[in-house]
């Protein structure tokens, strides 16, 4: 019953990899998922949102304005710092439970954690393994113009913002390069699903 942890920088492929691992069988949870879950009207986590920074963070519905609250928060270590105290502990409850709940469901099950702030919040987490999506800046920078529509100033500052590639690969047992083809990416996960028992038991006779 593995339980394995997947990150990597923003346009770094982690979702290709998601989607190829649940192909395999594997239980996918996404963090970014649960967060919006978490956030949804009427809940408590919603509530010290729009207590903390302002009732200008809810749209006329009442949902999060992710937009609006991206932008109060972008750049502000401070205020991030205050978001992550608000939603990480939340986030990491249901986290909990969904994997608890996978676990009943098939006590054989592959569990991935898909989720982008590891390194920030989460890399003490009893993982068996840690799986990092990995792609060279400049690449990344291409994607994130390309792909997502965004100026290469904004996509500069979004790269700048998260932590350094090298942090997120010293914590790594498996690295998948996403630089290539989309096919050499799958290939990749591919190997990585048949020797899953090895890289879990590398990883436990290291700790």
């Amino acid at each position: 019953m593995p339980l394995v942890a997947l990150t990597g920088g923003i346009a770094s492929g982690k979702s290709t990899i998601a989607r190829r691992l649940a192909e395999h069988g594997a239980v996918v949870v996404d963090a970014d998922q649960l967060v919006r879950e978490v956030q949804q009207p009427g809940s408590p986590v919603l509530a010290a949102i729009a207590e903390t920074f302002g009732e200008r963070m809810l749209r006329p519905d009442g949902s999060l304005d992710r937009a609006a609250l991206g932008s109060r928060v972008f750049g502000d270590e401070a205020a991030i710092a205050q978001l992550n105290r608000i939603v990480h502990p939340a986030v990491r409850a249901e986290s909990a439970r969904r994997f608890e709940e996978a676990f009943a469901a098939d006590p054989d099950a592959v569990v991935v954690y898909d989720v982008p702030l590891l390194v920030e919040a989460r890399v003490d987490d009893p993982w068996q393994l840690i799986v990092v999506a990995h792609a060279p800046e400049d690449v990344r920078l291409g994607r994130l113009v390309e792909l997502r529509g965004m100026t290469e100033t904004d996509a500069t500052a979004r790269l700048a913002s998260q932590v350094p590639d090298d942090a997120r690969l010293r914590i790594a047992d498996v690295v998948i390069d996403t630089a290539g083809s989309l096919e050499s990416t799958r290939r990749q996960v591919d190997a990585l699903w048949d020797s899953l028992d090895e890289h879990v038991a590398q990883r436990t006779a290291r700790t």
